[in-house]
């Protein structure tokens, strides 16, 4: 037998055994069909009414309905602790991007990121010998109309010139003096110093740099007064008030530090049931940062039981 023979055979005993699978898995599925529907049969004649196999989509869609009050309750309760500790965070009050309000090259910016500082240090210089000289232009044509100015006067009192020379003489007078007010103004922005005692969080430009208008140079905190940002259950509106205290234990520090609630929010959330709470440490601490979180206690009887489990 050549080796085309041989070939033939093997495809053939394949056919053979493909369809005896297929014709195997067929019968078996319609064996299994088939008991199915005598069993519904026999529920039908026994007066029991016949039910179709539930399909998996529809269980697991039974069993998200059922979950759903659960589920709801655990995410209004997800703020919350089980002995009635309310997560919170600590912000800084301000924050502020520094930015320029002159076209000038930077002449200094000391301050680096993570860098202290206090109210009233320089934290950007401007180079602004050019604006510094447009005052000094500005200062004697001022000069210059104001001695005319007296020229006019003295001269009018003699009858020697009109009315309308005094007049202009005037007008050009307070013109120069607005110049050099304007020029004033803008010499006095060549230097930003600092608004509160704080911290440079972000630095976006350098010492040569061109600074534009608008355009942020420093970004800073106000580290010295840090507030405590926290979410509770809109029903503790009915005993929680500003001034109540509070103790604020900060898990990056492991200290606790009294507090008060200083603002509650204007509006309860529907769908949570929530309400945003402000509160103010009622001391300095250095160590502590904007960002940090912890847990709050509150004081007093209206402190809520625990959450039965």
């Amino acid at each position: 037998m050549n080796r085309w023979c041989r070939a033939g055979l093997r495809s053939a005993a394949l056919l053979v055994v493909t369809y005896g699978c297929v014709t195997g898995s067929a019968m078996a599925a319609g064996a299994a069909a088939g008991g199915a529907g005598a069993a519904a049969g026999r529920a039908t004649q026994s007066g029991a009414p016949a039910t179709a196999p539930q399909t998996a989509p529809h269980a697991a869609l039974a069993a998200g309905l059922s979950n759903a009050p659960a589920v709801a309750a655990v995410s209004a309760a997800a703020h919350t602790d089980d002995d009635g500790r309310i997560r919170i965070q600590l912000v800084a009050r301000d924050q502020v991007d520094i930015s320029s309000e002159i076209s000038a090259k930077i002449a200094s910016m000391p301050f680096r990121d993570g860098d202290a500082f206090r109210a009233g240090q320089m934290l950007v210089s401007l180079d602004c010998s050019l604006y510094a000289a447009q005052l000094h232009k500005a200062q004697a044509e001022a000069d210059a109309a104001a001695q005319l100015k007296r020229v006019d006067d003295r001269l009018s009192q003699l009858h020697s010139i009109g009315e309308i020379d005094v007049q202009q003489a005037e007008g050009r007078a307070k013109a120069s003096a607005a110049e050099v007010a304007y020029m004033q103004a803008t010499v006095r922005k060549c230097g930003i110093s600092a608004p509160f005692d704080g911290r440079v969080v972000k630095r976006s430009a350098s010492a040569q740099q061109f600074a534009e208008p608008g355009k942020p140079l420093l970004t800073i905190v106000d580290t010295g007064h840090l507030e405590l940002k926290m979410i509770v259950p809109s029903k503790w509106l009915a005993w929680l008030k500003p001034g109540h205290p509070l103790t604020v234990t900060v898990d990056e520090v492991g200290k606790s530090y009294p507090a008060t609630v200083a603002r509650i929010g204007a509006r309860v959330d529907p769908v949570t049931q929530t309400v945003d709470v402000t509160a103010a440490l009622s001391g300095h601490a250095p160590e502590l940062l904007p960002g940090m979180s912890g847990w709050a206690r509150f004081a007093g009887a209206g402190t809520p039981a625990p959450a039965a489990r």
